[in-house]
């Protein structure tokens, strides 16, 4: 078993894992409403990502001796200005996620908990994977216009994304 203090922030985070693909549903939405199908596609790889995330996090709570706990989920930003406003949140709530990893591991180091730092070098490395590949999208996505010619282009490419486990 763990320290209480560090289950239940590990807890939060697995239901912060679930909250991140839920939003990464409604982003889809927002592409599928407009007929842009690779961005969506784009999106729900992302959404079913980061409910794979959640349960690697489940595994490890049950791996502890500890009861993984679902709370609800809060309604997701469903409006956006323009696809460049999804790529924007995208990337704040992929930082977001990254600050919560770092307490995490900040947390788990005090309480010297090995396990559980072994266990959240893998998000660190996934995190910063995250953060680069959206920022990248928003310097390819800066100087074009959405339904532009270029814009057609990427969403062909993200239409030919799959679901890679880890």
């Amino acid at each position: 078993m763990l320290p209480a203090k560090l289950a239940l922030a590990l807890n939060d985070q697995f239901n912060n894992e679930l909250q991140a693909s839920h939003s990464y549903t409604a982003m889809a939405a927002y592409f599928s409403k407009k007929g842009y199908h690779g961005f969506a596609n784009f999106y729900l790889v992302q959404s079913r990502e980061e409910h794979l995330h959640a349960m690697k996090f489940y595994d490890f709570l049950i791996t502890m001796d500890e009861k993984p706990v679902l709370q609800a989920l809060s309604e997701p930003k469903n409006q956006f200005a323009d696809a460049m406003d999804v790529i924007e949140s995208s990337l704040a709530q992929e930082k977001d996620v990254t600050s919560n990893i770092y307490a995490l591991v900040t947390l788990a180091d005090e309480l010297q908990e090995h396990s559980t730092l072994s266990f959240l070098d893998w998000f660190i490395e996934e995190q910063m994977e995250e953060e680069k590949l959206f920022r990248d999208i928003m310097v390819r996505m800066k100087h074009i216009d959405e339904g532009g010619e270029y814009f057609l282009k990427m969403n062909d490419e993200f239409a030919a994304r799959k679901l890679e486990e880890a």
